[in-house]
């Protein structure tokens, strides 16, 4: 059986989560003590005690839930045969790196923290905004944001029918409501504090380039599968050039797993907190089961089918 490892992105955090598997496996808070020692605050009482606007806020959220994935993998991995590919869903991409080897914890906590500050402040809060399509093919969306004034484009393909637009916030809400007259079943605005994955982010790409080369990045001993193209990198310096992209380019989500799926891959592990992307591979790959490892219950399942 092949196996990818899928690493979720901002959006999987919740107040109280990993309690369960900190209660079994202790390493899970010295993970998240290692981070906090890097960053300067609890990062496990914020994990723990909220409040959840204080955890939802950008560059809070990167280096929690690249901790958290982190030592849900150690925990899987202690106990698992390495998966064949690993991939990421936007931030969850720099977990998977970490995962992999090709990037050092620490290096990575302090990366995703300088990411998330510098996407937080690309746009002023209020100015730019993101917005979830259902029901609507992606190039009736595509049509949808070219008619409108002003800047928004698809930012997240995340599963058949489900897709995330983003730019200013007032285009972003003409295109929302021109998807909706096109056909969709739903356009919703999303509670975000910026336009992420939009062209409105390119202003964080050059100060994210300057802290990109301050870190050692080897190529990862497992294949990773990036968000701006679904393949794999062929050397160093195609996966930097693509860490950069993947700020103000759209996440291809639903081509990286299926790509996955080609490559013969058959079975997913989200390996993190929730079940985001288990409910978007439903979508993408019927076929293909997703199991979990944020529970000890999910774990169990994850490794008796190991």
């Amino acid at each position: 059986m092949s196996i990818a490892a899928v690493f979720p992105g901002q959006g999987a955090q919740s107040v109280g989560m990993l309690a369960e598997l900190a209660e079994q496996y202790p390493g899970v808070v010295d993970k998240f003590n290692q981070a906090s020692e890097v960053l300067g605050f609890d990062m496990w009482r914020m994990v723990q005690d909220g409040p959840a606007e204080l955890l939802s806020q950008t560059e809070n959220t990167q280096p929690i839930l690249l901790t958290a994935s982190s030592a849900i993998w150690d925990v899987w991995q202690s106990s698992a045969q390495p998966p064949q590919y690993v991939a990421g869903h936007s931030l969850g991409e720099y977990s998977a790196l970490v995962c992999a080897g090709a990037l050092s914890f620490l290096d990575g906590v302090r990366l995703v923290r300088k990411r998330g500050e510098l996407m937080e402040a690309a746009v002023p809060r209020g100015q730019g905004a993101m917005a979830a399509i259902m029901g609507l093919d992606d190039n009736a969306i595509q049509n949808a944001c070219d008619g409108v004034a002003g800047v928004v484009e698809p930012a997240n393909f995340n599963a058949p029918g489900q897709t995330v637009i983003a730019g200013a916030a007032a285009a972003v809400e003409a295109a929302a409501q021109a998807c909706k007259d096109a056909g969709a079943k739903r356009a919703v605005m999303l509670d975000v504090s910026g336009p992420f994955h939009s062209p409105l982010m390119a202003a964080a790409q050059e100060e994210f380039t300057d802290a990109l080369e301050q870190i050692s990045l080897t190529m990862p001993k497992v294949a990773i599968v990036q968000n701006v193209d679904a393949q794999v990198p062929g050397d160093v310096q195609q996966l930097k050039e693509n860490l950069i992209r993947q700020i103000a380019a759209p996440v291809q989500w639903s081509n990286s797993v299926q790509f996955m799926v080609g490559q013969g891959v058959s079975r997913f592990v989200e390996c993190g907190p929730g079940n985001v992307l288990a409910g978007l591979i439903r979508r993408i790959s019927k076929t293909t089961p997703t199991t979990g490892t944020a529970s000890l219950d999910a774990l169990k399942s994850t490794l008796e089918g190991d």
